[in-house]
C-alpha cells in the first residue's frame, strides 16, 4: 500500500518537472531551435496537423528555422499558421521554403523572459508540493483506516518529503540552465 502511494506521488512529481521542461522549452532564447515550433497546428484539408508532419523543420545557423513543405500547396498556411502563433516570428516565404528568422534579444527582454522562467518553475515547485501534500494526506487516511503503522506512515511521509526535495532540485536546476541560456548574448 506505501509502495503504491510513493510510486504515484514519483510519478506525478515527474509529470509536474516534464511540464516546467516543456514549458521551458516553449520559450524564445535568441537561438533557432525547432521546439518553438513544435505546438503549431495548420488546417490542412479540415485536419489540424502539427507543422513536423508538413514538411522537413530544421535549423541551419543559430538565427534561422527552415520548414520545407512537402506540399507546395501548404507553404501559405504553414506561413499563415506561424503569424497566427503569437510568437513574435516573421516567416518568409519564397514559394517552396520558408525562413523563420529569430530576432536577437535586448537586454530588457531577456530580463522579463527571466521572470517568466522563474514563474513557471515557481509554479511547478507549488505543483510538486500540492501533490506532497496530498500523499502525506492519503498516508494519514490510510493510517486512520488501519492499513499502515504509525511507523509506516512517518517512514512514508520522509520517503514523500526526500522525493519532494529531489524533485525540486530538478526544476531548480532547469531553471539555472534556462537562465544561462537566456543571459547568454
Amino acid at each position: 500500500m506505501v509502495k503504491d502511494i510513493l510510486k504515484s506521488t514519483d510519478e506525478k512529481m515527474i509529470k509536474a518537472v516534464e511540464h516546467v521542461r516543456n514549458e521551458f522549452i516553449k520559450i524564445r532564447t535568441g537561438k533557432a531551435t525547432t521546439n518553438l515550433l513544435d505546438g503549431i497546428k495548420i488546417d490542412y484539408y479540415g485536419t489540424m496537423t502539427p507543422l513536423n508532419q508538413l514538411g522537413n523543420v530544421s535549423t541551419p545557423d543559430y538565427h534561422t528555422i527552415t520548414i520545407q513543405a512537402w506540399d507546395k500547396t501548404a507553404v501559405p498556411l504553414i506561413e499563415k499558421a506561424i503569424i497566427a502563433a503569437n510568437l513574435g516570428l516573421n516567416p518568409n516565404n519564397d514559394g517552396t521554403l520558408i525562413r523563420v528568422p529569430i530576432p536577437a534579444l535586448n537586454e530588457e527582454r531577456r530580463k522579463e523572459i527571466v521572470k517568466l522562467v522563474k514563474k513557471f518553475a515557481e509554479e511547478g515547485k507549488v505543483a510538486i508540493r500540492n501533490i506532497r501534500r496530498d500523499s502525506i494526506e492519503h498516508l494519514k487516511k490510510t493510517e486512520k483506516e488501519d492499513h499502515i503503522s504509525e511507523d509506516d506512515r512517518k517512514h512514508a511521509e520522509s520517503e514523500v518529503q526526500k522525493l519532494t526535495d529531489k524533485h525540486i532540485k530538478d526544476i531548480d536546476s532547469l531553471l539555472v540552465h534556462k537562465e544561462k541560456e537566456i543571459m547568454e548574448v
